[in-house]
């Protein structure tokens, strides 16, 4: 089950505890990086576009529940 993300009106919450603030998110990313190499041959990443994303789960740090989490409007959000 995929995780819609958060919004500038909305916010996650736990369902089953009610948490707001803390959550480990587990994504697949699909990017592409400009990487430059010094002359000792360090890697340096200069600029990174990200061309596709996926959340994958939200596990609420609280209670450990997975797979609870909804959206819900931040406060203030419909004025």
């Amino acid at each position: 089950m995929t995780v819609p993300l958060p919004t500038a009106t909305t916010r996650w919450r736990c369902t089953l505890c009610g948490n707001l603030t803390r959550f480990d998110v587990t994504r697949s990313s699909k990017v592409v990086e400009y990487v430059h190499l010094d002359l000792a041959g360090e890697p340096t990443v200069e600029e990174r576009e990200v061309v596709g994303e996926t959340i994958e789960s939200v596990r609420c740090r609280w209670c450990n529940a997975v797979d609870k989490v909804e959206l819900v409007d931040r406060p203030g959000a419909g004025s």
